[in-house]
């Protein structure tokens, strides 16, 4: 569709190395909230775009007791490649609008409900039915190549888009790396299942307090990123690139 390629080359030109395209028909199969309930019946499909995480990032966060690698884990996060994100989507939204139809982007990190802590729409649930990876026992979308290390941004529209197929949840198969490795012990361990609510997997509160502790105690800031770090495929890809790198020199 010429569309969806237009749309996918504008993103990627961005800086986007991730594109693809959801049925939110899939997502009223589960425990969507009433925002997204309503959402999902006004746009039936969401682009979704990922934006890669610096692998040496990240790894600077082997060590949580180092604040300076910490905080620059919350930069390039969240006020970078958050950013990025959000260019993105609204240009994307813009070529939308342009061919007469509508579209509304979801904001990056922007938490709408604060007393649930939940955004107006799930990045990683539109990154999932897209076909990009599934979700983790972290909570977070894991991809084949590059774990969670990816951040992700969706603009919902009813513009007729070709949809991803979904990638079946259990990737992470007996894994509970990430489980063990949180520090408030947030994650119950139990794998994503389309029907149930996220508390069944995740205490969300015991993660913002852990969040909270960081920064009045230490780093000053909301940074942790351990689920992100100790995920085997992330890791895998990181080493994995810097033995490439290697080879090269």
């Amino acid at each position: 569709m010429e569309l969806q390629q237009k749309l996918e080359k504008e993103a990627r030109k961005m800086g986007a190395a991730y594109f693809g395209v959801a049925d939110l028909s899939f997502a009223s199969e589960g425990p969507v909230t009433p925002n997204e309930k309503k959402l999902v019946s006004q746009y039936p499909f969401a682009v979704s775009i990922g934006v890669p995480l610096s692998s040496a990032v990240v790894d600077g966060l082997a060590d949580q007791s180092d604040a300076f690698a910490c905080r620059n884990y919350w930069w390039h996060v969240y006020e970078m490649t958050n950013l990025l994100i959000d260019q993105v989507t609204l240009k994307t939204a813009h070529i939308l609008m342009e061919k007469s139809y509508t579209a509304i982007t979801v904001p990056c990190s922007q938490t709408s409900d604060p007393q649930n802590l939940r955004g107006m729409f799930s990045n990683k649930m539109a990154a999932h039915l897209a076909g990009h990876g599934w979700i983790g026992k972290s909570c977070l979308l894991v991809t084949p190549d590059r774990g969670p290390r990816v951040r992700w941004g969706t603009v919902l529209t009813d513009a007729p888009l070709a949809p991803g197929r979904p990638i079946e949840a259990g990737g992470c198969g007996d894994c509970n790396v990430c489980v063990e490795a949180c520090p408030p012990h947030a994650f119950t361990g139990r794998p994503f299942h389309m029907t149930e609510p996220r508390e069944v997997r995740m205490d969300v509160q015991k993660c913002y307090q852990h969040l909270f502790e960081v920064r009045r105690k230490e780093v000053g800031l909301n940074a942790c990123g351990v689920c992100v770090y100790v995920c085997p495929f992330g890791r895998k890809a990181s080493s994995a690139r810097s033995e490439k790198h290697s080879a090269r020199k």
